[in-house]
């Protein structure tokens, strides 16, 4: 039974008219990332509009509760989950809608829920986009995810990465207030207000609506897969494409991503996956026959295109016109030739292009391990040695990793005028857990093993994120997702850090604004 104080602080709730839901199954299942579960929620708030978020809020606050965001739940870095019991978790799947798509000022503004899916759909029937215009887990991300924990993938290689979209927000604070920040039109005007809220993981304020800036979509495509024998040729390819901003899209996978890539996936989805790439060079001027041979390419290649490379870099372009997107792969070629990689078929960036938000399944491995990724921003001139400083790492653990059936492999991204995103993926024989198993397709999920819960494995797993973390921060990394996981303020200057703190006091005074989060 209820007591006399949930009860009152789910009328207070309710009285916003959000939806309030306090079932123990709810709140087990909300109090989940897709790596750990946190503490035990007091109530799960589904509001409709910023209107209802804000009083709700004020609701959870004034009663004395924590306030923490949520978006698609993609998180696995502690954006969300807890540390102490007690907080009220805003989940805004709700508030979807896409409000206005201005393509006279090339804006549109989107309630925070709205899923980088649903944006590109609403978007496609105007022939335009956002420059950054989703991250691979897009089909259940967020766009005020997106914000608050920044992300990267589609339009990055050119654009960077998802908040440089942003142009203003309306964000809610700890008391309620419904703050707008920026100019719709222009960011910044002045100091940089909007920024201020984005990468904040939530620990500022929540998003209830998010102002993009837009561009034309592309007319036309290129695609390109290369293999290399050794990383430093592989790390200096990617770093000169990126320099030379002639990819929408630059990443690549080392040998045991690459193997892991070829064992969960099959030519059946593939060649469905193509359905939609056939149909869409065909209206785009390419003609039927084009495309048809373009797919039966990639049916042909099958599995095995990638088994005797060591890593591997896919390359996708985009122009007005299709000789524009191919010159930029013809100079991609020159340079891969450079550096001594070789080309090799370009199955991986058709498929994921042609499908750019598909299914999640990839959160469990192919054998239904766990799946935890850790990444860093990485200077272009360091990638390389941090990237060796991990091999050094997995090298030391081996054998425990052996005997725990513990591996891992690793992905890298460029990101326009920023760096190399390095994330080594650690896969580890354990029990799911029930977001993970919500969020895959039931039918995926039926075909895996179902595995045991596994503490030394799972041991094991939080040394090597820890020593992961630890070499990032010595590489001078920046990081997405920063939530509980990364070492943000430690990088800090001891005047940033006062900075920070002054404005979370100012902000949020009584520290019930997802606390925790940024190490706040």
């Amino acid at each position: 039974m209820a007591t006399l104080a949930e009860t009152s602080l789910t009328d207070s709730l309710a009285a916003s008219g959000a939806d309030v839901l306090t079932d123990e199954g709810t709140l087990d299942f909300y109090a989940h990332d897709i790596y750990s579960r946190g503490a035990d929620l007091a109530a799960v708030v589904r509001p409709k509009d910023k209107h209802q978020l804000a009083a709700a809020v004020k609701a959870a606050t004034d009663a004395g509760h924590p306030v923490a965001p949520r978006g698609g739940g993609m998180s696995y870095t502690g954006g969300y989950t807890q540390d102490t019991p007690g907080t009220v978790l805003f989940d805004l799947a709700q508030m979807d809608r896409v409000l206005e798509v201005d393509d006279v000022n090339m804006t549109v503004t989107v309630e925070a829920g709205c899923t980088w899916a649903a944006l590109r759909e609403r978007l496609a029937h105007h022939k335009l986009r956002t420059p950054m215009w989703g991250t691979l887990s897009g089909l259940k991300a967020s766009v005020g995810g997106g914000m608050s924990q920044n992300g990267i993938f589609w339009g990055t290689g050119r654009y960077g990465s998802a908040v440089q979209s942003c142009s203003a927000l309306e964000v809610v604070l700890a008391d309620g207030t419904l703050l707008a920040t920026g100019k719709k039109h222009t960011r910044p005007y002045g100091p940089d207000l909007t920024g201020m809220f984005l990468g904040d993981t939530g620990a500022l304020g929540i998003k209830a609506t998010v102002t993009l800036k837009l561009i034309p979509e592309a007319d036309c495509h290129g695609y390109a897969s290369f293999a290399f024998e050794d990383q430093n040729s592989w790390f200096a390819a990617a770093t000169e494409i990126e320099r030379r901003g002639i990819a929408t899209e630059c990443f690549g996978f080392d040998p045991y991503l690459n193997a892991l890539r070829m064992k969960r996936d099959s030519l059946t989805s593939d060649a469905k996956q193509l359905v939609g790439m056939m149909k869409k060079q065909a209206n785009n001027g390419g003609g039927v026959m084009k495309a048809l041979k373009e797919g039966a390419k990639v049916v042909a290649a099958g599995r095995d295109f990638l088994k005797d490379a060591n890593f591997s870099l896919h390359v996708l372009t985009e122009g007005r016109i299709q000789a524009a997107a191919d010159a930029d792969i013809e100079i991609a070629r020159q340079l891969v030739a450079h550096y001594g990689g070789r080309e090799v078929e370009n199955t991986i960036p058709k498929i994921i292009r042609a499908n750019p938000f598909g299914p999640l399944n990839s959160i469990l491995g192919p054998d239904g391990e766990r799946w935890a990724p850790i990444h860093g921003l990485v200077p272009h001139g360091r990638s390389a040695e941090c990237f060796a400083a991990f091999k050094k790492l997995f090298e030391d653990h081996a054998s425990a990793m052996e005997e725990l059936g513990v591996h891992y492999g690793t992905l890298v991204a460029t990101v326009g005028g920023a760096g190399m995103v390095i994330e080594p993926c650690l896969y580890w024989p354990d029990a799911s857990n029930p977001l993970i198993n919500d969020t895959i397709e039931k039918a995926h999920l039926k075909k895996l093993p179902k595995l045991k819960p596994n503490e030394p494995a799972w041991e094991l797993t939080q040394k090597l994120k820890k020593a992961i973390v630890d070499i990032f921060f010595e590489h001078e990394a920046a990081h997405f997702q920063i939530g509980r996981t990364y070492r943000y303020r430690d990088s800090l200057e001891p005047r940033a850090d006062s900075l920070l703190k002054a404005a979370k006091a100012e902000l949020d005074p009584r520290g019930l604004m997802n606390p925790g989060s940024l190490g706040l």
